[in-house]
């Protein structure tokens, strides 16, 4: 039988977020994009850094909703 989007979504989102991280960059290398690959690989080379510096524990992240006000703030 075949999941839903709505089903595979509930699943996914039940799984650890290191788990969610990687299956995104997985996704997201699936996609086929017209993008200069220097750009690609620098976007790259970011995410993957910032994913380290989290699982590192170097930084701590933050809930969307908190890092939008934070940012509403400093636009006002």
């Amino acid at each position: 039988m075949r999941r839903s989007i709505e089903q595979l979504t509930e699943e996914i989102l039940s799984l650890p977020s290191a788990a969610r991280a990687l299956l995104a960059e997985k996704i997201v290398e699936s996609l086929e994009f017209d993008i200069d690959p220097t750009i690609q690989t620098a976007w790259t080379n970011e995410a993957k850094r910032r994913r380290d510096e989290i699982t590192s524990g170097a930084v701590q992240p933050i809930p969307g909703d908190e890092a939008l006000a934070q940012v509403r703030l400093l636009l006002e």
